[in-house]
This record gives structure tokens, sequence and C-alpha cells, in this order.
């Protein structure tokens, strides 16, 4: 990990980079994998599952068979576990269903909100470098509590034309059906435009790699909703010197291992803190595999040295990590100054692992420095709020001349009339007003 002291605010856009593909490259080749999926469906699924997953498959979709034996492949210690994640995130995520009230916002105008699940959902729930089985539970109870009445779900299989049995019975112990072994763009593309197998959906949810992320952004762009960019896992720890350097080091490694393109960085103000931090790394990196996916991640990360904390958070503000941990002595004084971040974990015993798996919260969140406008996966995402509005005839009389005057101004004359019209069908029939016939 590279070591920056004290940098000028003028450096921090360039040192705070992401690391990233070649862009126009990337976009060229997702280009012609979506056009493929588009024109030719199960074909060109197939055939690039062959090619990337290097796989020749015969059918896409998940047997019954196949889904039966993952359960009978799964410990019981594994499901005890998923059991545990499964009951807190849906407590944490439950408390999420809000009705909101009617409002009454002049006499006679009353105007509402009603929470509607959206119908057809799609996860893509990655497979390459890790089967994050966790993220089909981080997705599936929100849907569930939220109401959606389909959900299809997509992974790549390995080069037995295999999916891990741990995705496989997570997906069926939360109801999820509609299985298919496809990967990367090409199955963004899947649920997107529908191919003779896999059904189009009317949302795309799920991480990946930034040819899934390119394709999702893609999508969204032709009438596909995605629920965010969520791309290479990053985790920033801001530390001072009640920090525990062992803690942080197996924090930093912890999201390292998610993938080359990862990057994680500590901020702090402790030189002694970099050095131990360090240190600690070098030792436990030792004891972990992946090291050379590690290596590469370590390469595009950072310790940064600052003055003082309040410049540290300055920083995070600007960089907008997808994971926040604060390892400093006053966690929740500090928090309430972060205005830039997806998930933020607070003091030296709440490691991002926690929230990746079982404490809660969702693991779905903006990367790349998207925290700045985008939140993490919750029951919100799953639903649309469609508005009413019930006008009374006195109601009608109560704001129309202002409705009047404002679309006349805008030249709007039809909308003026849709009004004007039944203001003076209400004065024919001398209906009152609140203070006699208005108009």
């Amino acid at each position: 990990m590279e070591i920056i002291l004290n940098p000028e605010r003028n450096t921090w856009s360039s040192i705070l980079q992401r690391p990233g593909p070649q862009m126009e490259t990337m976009d060229n080749e997702i280009a012609i994998i979506m056009n493929a999926v588009k024109t030719e469906g199960d074909r060109a699924l197939i055939r690039f599952t062959k090619e990337f997953d290097k796989v020749a498959l015969e059918h896409l979709n998940v047997t019954a068979d196949e889904i039966a034996k993952a359960g009978s492949d799964i410990d019981a210690s594994l499901k005890s576990a998923i059991e545990v994640a499964i009951r807190n995130i849906e407590i944490f995520h439950r408390q999420q269903l809000i009705e909101e009230k009617k409002v009454e916002t002049s006499p006679g105008v009353i105007c509402w909100r009603k929470n509607i699940p959206i119908e057809k959902v799609g996860f893509y729930i990655p497979g390459g470098n890790a089967p994050l089985f966790s993220t089909v539970i981080m997705l599936a109870v929100p849907a569930a509590i939220a109401g959606c009445s389909e959900i299809i779900l997509c992974t790549p299989p390995d080069r037995n034309g295999v999916i891990h049995p741990a995705i496989l019975y997570t997906a069926d112990r939360l109801g999820i059906k509609k299985i298919f072994k496809v990967g990367g763009a090409q199955a963004i593309a899947a649920m997107a435009y529908g191919t003779g197998t896999v059904p189009g959906v009317y949302k795309i949810f799920g991480p990946g790699n930034p040819y899934v992320t390119a394709a999702k952004m893609r999508v969204s762009m032709e009438g596909v909703a995605i629920d965010m960019p969520a791309g290479p896992s990053e985790v920033l720890v801001l530390a001072d010197q009640s920090a525990n350097p062992s803690f942080i080091a197996a924090d930093l490694l912890s999201q390292a291992e998610h993938g080359v393109d990862s990057q994680v960085l500590l901020i702090t103000n402790q030189m002694e803190m970099i050095k131990a931090v360090q240190a600690a790394v070098e030792k436990q990196l030792l004891q972990i595999p992946r090291h050379d996916l590690i290596n590469s991640s370590l390469e595009n990360s950072k310790m940064i040295l600052v003055e003082d904390l309040d410049i540290g958070i300055d920083m995070i503000n600007e960089y907008a990590p997808e994971h926040l941990i604060l390892m400093v002595k006053d966690p929740d004084q500090v928090s309430d100054k972060i205005i830039n971040a997806g998930s933020v974990f607070l003091g030296n015993y709440s490691p991002e692992s926690a929230g990746d798996y079982a404490s809660g919260t969702n693991h779905v969140l903006a990367t790349n420095g998207f925290a700045r406008s985008f939140s993490g996966v919750s029951v919100d995402c799953f639903l649309k709020k469609i508005t009413y509005q019930k006008i009374s005839p006195r109601g009608l009389q109560e704001i129309g001349p202002a409705i009047e005057i404002m679309a006349e101004s805008e030249q709007l004359m039809a909308h003026k009339q849709a009004v004007s019209i039944r203001l003076e069908q209400l004065i024919e029939s001398k209906v009152p007003g609140k203070n006699g016939i208005k108009r």
C-alpha cells in the first residue's frame, strides 16, 4: 500500500482516484454482448457462457433436482448461520415499511402516496471470485417484505456448469424458483430484454464487476430500472490512537480479497498507526489465501497521514466510500459529520464483515463515489410510490383560481379550461364554497 503524508487539498482528487478499466474498450465489448442477447436470445447466452465461463450448457435454467441436491450439500452449521442472517436482515428491513398518511393540503383537497411493489425484479449474484450467497439474502428479504410477485436470479456457473450450492440453497430457502446459469453483462441483457428462457424484468439489482455495472447503466437508459451503480468493493478506515492496528489490517484485507480492482484506504493522524497497520497487514497476509488477488488490490490502495481528524473527515466526504469504519475515540460524534458514505461502522468492534453478512443492514451499496447521491438497497428500492389526490367541489373552488392563473401564465390554456369548465358548472349548480359560491 502506498503511504501518503499530509497531502494538499488540491491533490485529493488524484490521490483518491479509483482503479478502473479502459471505458471505451469496455463499452464496445458490452455493446456487442447486449445487442447479441437482444437479437439472438438464448443462443447468445449459451455462446457467451461457453466463451467467458468455459462451459457448454445444454440449458440455462436450474432444475428442481439441482436445487434439491444443493440442500443436501450444505452442512447444518452454514444453514444455521444463514438463518441468523435472514432473521436480522428481516428485522431491520421490516421497519422500513412505512404507510404514509393522507394529507388535506387545502379544505377538500386530499393527497396521499401508496406503496406498490414492483412486479418483476431480477437479481444478479456474482459467482466469479466468490459465490456471494449472502447477496441473495440482501436482495430477497426486502423484496419479499415489499411484496414483489416475480423474482428471477442470474448467476454464472463454474466450469462444470454448476452453481455453488450455497447460492441455490439460499435462493430456495427464500422462495426464489427461477434461477438461471448466466453471468456477466449477458445476464443483465437477458433480464433487461428477456429471452426464450430468461424472463424480462422491470428492475435489476445486485453488485458485479465493472462490466456488469456498465451493462446495468446501459439498460437503465433503455427503460429498465436498476438499484444503483454497484461495482468493485471498497472500504475506508478512519483511525486515531485508540484504534487497534490488527483490527484495521483485518478489515483492509477483508475488502481487498473481493477482487483485483477493489480499493482499501486508511486515513489516520498517527504515523505510528500507519507503521503498525503496515506490519499487521504483512503478517496477516501470510495467514490467508488469495495472495495474488489481494496484493493486486493493495497496489490500488493507500495509507494517508493527515494533520488532524477533521481533515480526514473532509477527505472521507470527498471520497464517498462504500464502506466506512470509524475506529476513533468518539465514533458517534465523528459519524455526525459524515455526509457521503454507503454504510458506516462505528468503533473497534464493528467490522465491515458484520454488515456483509448478519448485522441486519444491507451490503448492496453504491461504489465509485456514487454514495454521494445513492443509498444502499432497502425495501423502498422494491417499491414504487403512486400519488393520489381526491378533490371535492369545495376543494376545487379553493385551489381552482390559482390553477387558472398559473396555467394562463404558462400559456397552457387547455390546462386552464379543464379547471374553468368545472368551476362554471359549480356556479351554475350553485354549489357553495367555504364563503358561499367561489369563482
